[in-house]
């Protein structure tokens, strides 16, 4: 039994649905934020960049491009929709500032309503998503369980990379976009693709918790319906995680999370100083730390605590403990 088709098939028609709904709306690419099409998208990310490492390259590869390019998208307008609120917030941040991210949201608006007409997500005649169902039908899908085990080892494979990537820094951060964020999206992947295979991958119940693992499983992580997945169904073979390193590494993300939405606010002060001040980055660079009421040294805090947790977690071998064993359905 083949599983490839109906997982993407799954995630198309939630797409597909929520484009019809948008079509009809005044405002399509508002309607698709606020009605959360980033996580169908994320999870077609997801699903075309595991096969792209599997088989079809190619085909899987220009999927991905189109899935992003919407996701990133709504991902800009987020962004700025965030600080927008959170700057509205805080009576210390000047009007021109939230006025420009206001501005700056309603102009990736825009920018969405444009890409899903040129790109024939919506419009007269949507042809896109039709056009992806014809090129999948042609793709070399793997049975059950070479499927798994090819999974399994792109998981592997990950791991390493994100382990080069710390190595690389010698686990000292010292930017917050392209070190503690990346690392970020890197280990958010590693949680969305068992959410995208729907119910390929289990998690395995662990030995009682060590002292080393135990602050990872803080009630905010074992109790989050994210860290609970999708029942295996009809999958035949499945990919097996060791639960309590599962939740190390979704403390991970979201620990990382916040530090990231911290660091990057002063950033985002910076580039609407720069846009409506005409003041150059290192100079509204400092004064954003002034606007928002943080000490100066704010940023590096953060960068020595991301640094610090990450070389734990590393140093414990936390991914290469989750990644177990692929197993027949029935022997899980």
């Amino acid at each position: 039994m083949k599983n490839g088709p109906g997982r993407f098939e799954f995630y198309l028609q939630k797409i597909e649905r929520l484009m019809q709904q948008a079509s009809r709306d005044n405002n399509p690419a508002l309607y698709l934020y606020t009605n959360d099409c980033r996580t169908p998208l994320f999870m077609m990310e997801a699903l075309t960049r595991l096969y792209a490492s599997m088989h079809n390259k190619k085909l899987f590869t220009k999927l991905n491009e189109q899935f992003k390019a919407l996701e990133d998208s709504i991902g800009d307008i987020d962004y700025y929709d965030n600080y927008a609120i959170l700057f509205l917030e805080n009576p210390t941040v000047p009007v021109h500032i939230r006025e420009y991210m206001q501005a700056q949201m309603r102009e990736k608006l825009q920018h969405l309503n444009d890409l899903l007409l040129d790109s024939g997500w919506i419009g007269s005649k949507p042809n896109c998503i039709g056009n992806m169902r014809k090129k999948l039908e042609d793709a070399n899908w793997m049975k059950a369980k070479e499927e798994a085990t090819t999974i399994k080892k792109f998981y592997a494979d990950e791991i390493k990379e994100i382990n080069d990537f710390v190595k690389k820094t010698d686990g000292n951060f010292t930017e917050m976009e392209e070190h503690v964020h990346e690392l970020r999206r890197d280990l958010r992947w590693l949680s969305i693709y068992p959410q995208a295979l729907q119910g390929m991958i289990q998690l395995k119940e662990s030995d009682p918790p060590s002292v080393i693992i135990q602050k990872y499983l803080v009630p905010e992580i074992v109790q989050s319906k994210y860290n609970v997945m999708p029942a295996a169904d009809n999958n035949k073979w499945l990919v097996l995680f060791d639960k309590n390193a599962f939740y190390a590494l979704s403390w991970m993300i979201a620990e990382t999370g916040k530090l990231k939405d911290k660091g990057l606010q002063f950033f985002a002060v910076t580039e609407a100083l720069q846009q409506t001040d005409k003041m150059k980055h290192d100079a509204a660079y400092i004064k954003s730390f002034e606007i928002l009421g943080e000490e100066k040294d704010t940023v590096d805090k953060l960068l020595r605590y991301a640094s610090e947790i990450t070389k734990q977690f590393i140093k414990e071998k936390n991914l290469e403990k989750m990644l177990q064993e692929v197993v027949k359905a029935k022997e899980a």
